[in-house]
C-alpha cells in the first residue's frame, strides 16, 4: 500500500519536474522573457524577469530534491519478497540429499608381453 504512495508520488513529481524544465529557456527566452517586456516598467511590478526566473530555478532544485528522497525512501517500503530461497532452506536442501557413492573402476593391468 505505502510503495503505491511513494509510485504515485514520484509519477507526479517527475512530471512536474519536466513541465517546469521544459518552461525554462537556456537563452533567456521561455516563460521568464515573456514577463519582461519591453522596458524597466514591466520589472517594477512584481519584480519581473528575475523573481520568475529565481522562482524556476528553487522550483527545479525542490522538485529536484523531493523526487531524489522520494526514490530512496521507496526503498523502504518495498513488499517483502516471501518465496525466495533462503540459506537456510539451500541448506536443508543440500542436508537431505543422499550422497551416492561409485564404485572406482580397476585400472587395467597390461605386461610388456601382451603389448607386442
Amino acid at each position: 500500500m505505502s510503495y503505491t504512495i511513494f509510485l504515485v508520488l514520484i509519477i507526479i513529481v517527475a512530471v512536474l519536474l519536466v513541465l517546469i524544465i521544459m518552461v525554462q529557456n537556456p537563452k533567456g527566452g521561455g516563460l521568464s522573457s515573456s514577463f519582461g517586456g519591453g522596458g524597466g516598467g514591466s520589472q517594477s511590478v512584481g519584480g519581473g524577469v528575475q523573481n520568475t526566473t529565481s522562482f524556476l530555478d528553487k522550483s527545479t532544485w525542490t522538485l529536484s530534491i523531493a523526487l531524489l528522497a522520494l526514490v530512496l525512501l521507496s526503498n523502504f517500503a518495498l513488499p517483502n519478497r516471501s518465496n525466495a530461497p533462503t540459506n537456510t532452506t539451500i541448506q536443508n536442501t543440500l542436508d537431505d540429499r543422499e550422497i551416492q557413492k561409485i564404485p572406482a573402476e580397476e585400472p587395467a593391468t597390461t605386461t610388456l608381453d601382451s603389448i607386442n
